[in-house]
């Protein structure tokens, strides 16, 4: 599939992937402050933004998207960066094709899959379905302004800075709005999204890597951070305080200090 993607800054190449409900604006003002040393490339990952839909949104599919980009840019070696589910792509990617990825920065998930029976699933489903629920309730194209998107996802108890998020997929259109996101495909996957990947233990060996976590999020638990060297021995962690998940956008200055601090 052919993605959008965003192109800015120079030097070594650094590729950007977002997470669920997320797109590459969201990345723009981190990018601002990065674009003096590195070469960024920002896609909308299929199902977001202003990719193309489909029904099939598997983490295979997005690394073979991630593949298709990085060859048709021609990109032999990069530096690559994912949050979330794009943390999870990013390292299926790097797992699959070592020698593409110099540096690998993983921002607040996890490299190990989980089982349906576990406690973080079940919680971090609730919450997403929680979430693609109030999304689903909320009707683009009979809302005059994103005021009144705003209270129907009040009306269904998300914070505002998750509302905030969210409403970045809205997109005006000559009558009403319209979503940019495929509710349909990320709803029917979630379950596959959510279970995580599995890594190549060989490729893990020699990677180069950097977890940044969230002090505050659930996604890579304290006492869980050491497990991170079992699968990644050369990993390097850093855990910024008073940060949830979405820790670039919470502590950007903290976030792009220890980015910077990897990359070189």
């Amino acid at each position: 599939m052919e993605l959008f993607y965003r192109q800015l800054g120079q030097g070594k190449p650094l590729v950007i992937l977002h997470g669920l409900y997320g797109l590459s604006d969201n990345w723009i003002s981190i990018a601002k402050n990065l674009e003096s040393s590195y070469s960024l490339i920002i896609p909308d990952q299929r199902n977001h933004g202003q990719s193309p839909h489909s029904p099939d949104h598997t983490y295979q599919h997005l690394v073979n998207d991630l593949l298709e980009l990085t060859n048709k840019l021609k990109l032999d070696s990069f530096y690559l960066m994912g949050h979330s589910m794009g943390g999870r792509v990013a390292m299926l990617f790097q797992s699959q094709y070592p020698f593409k990825v110099e540096k690998l920065v993983v921002v607040d998930v996890a490299p190990w899959s989980y089982s349906p029976e576990d406690e973080w699933f079940r919680s971090a489903y609730a919450e997403h379905m929680r979430i693609i629920e109030a999304l689903k309730a909320l009707r683009p194209d009979e809302i005059a302004s994103r005021m009144d998107a705003d209270k129907v996802l009040q009306q269904n108890n998300l914070n505002e800075r998750l509302r905030n998020f969210l409403l970045k997929n809205l997109k005006r259109k000559s009558l009403g709005f319209e979503w940019q996101i495929n509710l349909n495909a990320l709803e029917n996957n979630l379950e596959h999204l959510l279970l995580g990947v599995e890594v190549d233990k060989t490729s893990a060996l020699g990677a180069n890597v950097l977890f940044i976590r969230g002090e505050n999020s659930n996604y890579i638990p304290a006492y869980q951070a050491g497990r991170l060297k079992e699968i990644y021995p050369n990993c390097q962690v850093v855990s910024i305080p008073e940060a949830g998940h979405w820790v670039h956008a919470e502590k950007p200055e903290m976030f792009i200090s220890a980015l910077k601090s990897f990359l070189g």
